[in-house]
């Protein structure tokens, strides 16, 4: 499930016991309005069982040391249920956002990750602290800087969508955050064999990496009932492929031109319809439409053996709009958990 924006620390923790007694395995956490540490910490201390992840926290603000510190400490004090999740950004967030830079972003994250498994290293007293990288240099750890080694993995993801992202992530990096922007098309036919290809690059192994992968998941009884979440859905999917990078998402399934529709749309100020250019059948490919009772089987019927984690795009949203779909979505989450 992802968390909310813009929850308060307390929110956070009550939203996590919730969630953990409803039968859910985890809470993820995306960096955009808030950042997701101090969310986390109070939620994890609410409910101990969940696993916990940053999908994503955006890198390239920060110094690798920084992640990797954050990361550690995180990893060690929920006792190994942690997963950190790096991604770029897009350039005019990490530049006029951020004030950061935001050149070669797959070669800077694919020393960015290179350097934070070697801070790692460094802190569990494997290794001196030694990366010299393209874009960066770490070569300075005292001992009283040096955080309290401790035996939990530490596992580092990154978002990937193109075929330079993706090789990088087959390179270097232990999992993969998948764009909620996908159809299976795209995963079959693009990401696993570009995760397949850098993996080789760096003679790993493909099918040790993690694929984590949000869902448009729409359930509900009648047309009626589903209509919050695919009008929802579909103005995501629309936001997300105005992108013009993200476009061959759309042609590659014969629906071309939808990403200029969507971004003339933006240029004329008519944003609030822009999810009405996603059809139905559009909708099919990216999002998964069904009752309460079928939607766990349609999930594992799309992505298990492909997945090793599903997330709830729209489900933590919408359970803060109607709190009483909170025992539905447990009955989802131990259906798909048990499958």
């Amino acid at each position: 499930m992802t968390g909310g924006n813009n929850l308060s620390w307390a929110e956070s923790a009550d939203l996590a016991r919730k969630l953990q007694g409803a039968g859910f395995s985890g809470l993820l956490y995306t960096e955009t309005s808030s950042v997701p540490w101090m969310s986390i910490t109070a939620a994890s201390m609410a409910a101990p069982e969940l696993f916990f992840t940053t999908g994503i926290a955006v890198a390239f603000p920060r110094s690798p040391m920084v992640s990797a510190a954050v990361a550690y400490e995180m990893a060690a004090n929920t006792g190994g249920r942690f997963r950190l999740g790096l991604g770029s950004q897009v350039k005019a967030h990490v530049t006029r956002r951020y004030g950061s830079e935001l050149d070669q972003p797959a070669a800077r994250l694919r020393d960015y990750v290179s350097a934070v498994k070697a801070c790692f290293r460094a802190f569990n007293r494997e290794e001196h602290l030694s990366h010299d990288g393209d874009f960066y240099e770490l070569s300075l750890l005292p001992p009283d800087w040096a955080p309290r080694a401790h035996d939990h993995p530490t596992p580092v993801d990154i978002s990937a969508v193109g075929p330079v992202m993706t090789r990088v992530a087959g390179e270097v990096a232990d999992g993969v955050h998948v764009h909620p922007l996908h159809s299976m098309p795209y995963i079959e036919n693009r990401l696993l064999p570009g995760l397949a290809e850098g993996a080789a690059k760096a003679d790993r192994n493909a099918d040790d990496l993690e694929l984590i992968v949000p869902v448009f998941a729409c359930p509900g009884d009648t047309p009626e009932e589903r209509a919050a979440y695919t009008a929802q859905a579909k103005r995501q999917i629309a936001f997300y492929g105005s992108t013009p990078n993200y476009a061959f998402q759309f042609d590659d399934l014969g629906f071309e031109g939808t990403t200029t529709r969507i971004r003339d749309k933006f240029k004329s100020g008519d944003i609030a319809t822009i999810g009405e250019i996603i059809t139905d059948e559009m909708l099919e490919h990216y999002a998964l439409v069904s009752s309460w009772d079928e939607i766990a089987d349609k999930l594992l019927e799309r992505y298990k053996g492909t997945a090793g984690r599903v997330v709830m795009y729209l489900g933590g949203s919408q359970m803060q709009k109607d709190p009483t779909e909170l025992g539905k979505w447990g009955e989802v989450a131990r259906a798909v958990r048990a499958g």
